[in-house]
Order: C-alpha cells, then structure tokens, then sequence
C-alpha cells in the first residue's frame, strides 16, 4: 500500500509508539491470533510515497528504483529479518542486493 506521510505517521504512531514517519512498515500475517486464516499470505508492506520520494531525490535514483527498494525491504521483514544489530543490518543488505537491487543502502532502514 502506498500512502502519505501523515497517514504512515499514523500508522508509525499507533503500531510502533514513533511519533514521526518512516519510509516502510511491515504487518505480517504469519504472527498473532489470525495467523492461522492465511497461513500462505505474508502479510502487508506499507510504503509512505512522500518519503520515498525525497529519499530518492537526495539518493539519486529514481522514485521506481526507491520504492522497489523499499518493497524488497519490506519484504525481507515479512520473511523475519530485521537490522537492529549491525549484523543483521549487514545481513539484510546482502540480501537486497542479492536480488538485483545493487543501488539499495539498507543504511537507516
């Protein structure tokens, strides 16, 4: 889903207690009580387009090439990865460029 960045502050505000926007939030449907219903569905990639688009701006690369970017991130959280080490950090931008997408910086993500 693409939206503003006043509805994706929302949506920071009220699932992770952040008062600002951010670029990409995932929802997966492999955890909670409902995870049973769609266990095939990974679940939901929200991409704040105004956000994407002044990363792409100050980046360089098209507002396409960022929110490919930003969907392959999203993505890889849906499938469990996270990057609140460095590690895992590393991890995840290995995995992104490994599917093609050698312009990503997972840096901040």
């Amino acid at each position: 889903m693409l939206v503003g960045d006043r509805t994706m502050a929302r949506l920071n505000r009220q699932y992770r207690g952040k008062s600002t926007t951010t670029d990409v939030l995932s929802f997966p449907m492999r955890e909670g009580s409902f995870a049973s219903l769609s266990p095939h569905l990974l679940g939901d990639v929200v991409i704040s387009a105004e956000t994407a688009d002044r990363q792409a701006k100050a980046a360089g690369r098209t507002l396409r090439d960022e929110l490919t970017a930003l969907l392959i991130h999203g993505i890889l959280h849906l499938l469990g990865y996270d990057h609140q080490m460095p590690s895992e950090a590393r991890r995840m931008k290995r995995l992104e460029r490994q599917f093609g997408l050698p312009f990503i910086e997972a840096e901040g993500r």
